[in-house]
């Protein structure tokens, strides 16, 4: 169990360590490091998801360890409450950037037409609080869009176990 600690308030996550062992062993690091501490939820989308985990408040892109094999194949689902490693076009491109599901993203699971997006834990506490996210205001900023007006900051992701 993880605590991702924002300036909304705190969001547990049980991990899905047995289905996504490359994903969970590469958040925690992240965790562990303190990477995610300053970093901000820069992509929020109502009735879709919300990311973060790899920008500052000024959106520059924090530097992240080597991209990780993407796990989407593992049986697990874009549904409402799971978490997912954020990727570009390239399969296998995941870095520190995660997303929550605010809805089942039937679109994102692995496919035939597409490879997909792991899921890698779930919400178990703080749907709220991530509900309350999805709810802020949003504009455009530098080159990037649907970013909060106000920056929504995680403080530190704490391993509970």
């Amino acid at each position: 169990m993880l605590t991702i600690c924002t300036s909304h308030g705190d969001i547990v996550v049980e991990l899905f360590e047995e289905t996504a062992p490359i994903s969970c062993a590469n958040f925690r690091r992240y965790a562990e490091d303190g990477f995610y501490a300053g970093t901000v939820f820069h992509r929020v989308i109502p009735n879709f998801m919300i990311q973060g985990g790899g920008m500052a408040a000024d959106l520059a892109r924090k530097d992240t360890q080597v991209a990780i094999k993407n796990e989407a194949n593992n049986g697990e689902k874009n549904v409402r409450g799971t978490l997912a490693m954020a990727r570009t076009n390239v399969v296998d491109s995941a870095t520190s950037q995660f997303f929550i599901n605010l809805k089942d993203n039937d679109s994102l699971n692995h496919s035939s037409r597409d490879f997909g997006y792991a899921v890698f834990g779930k919400v178990t506490e703080g749907m709220d609080v991530v509900d309350a996210i999805a709810a802020v205001k949003t504009g455009s900023q530098g080159g990037h869009q649907d970013v909060p007006v106000e920056p929504i900051t995680i403080t530190e992701v704490r391993i509970n176990d």
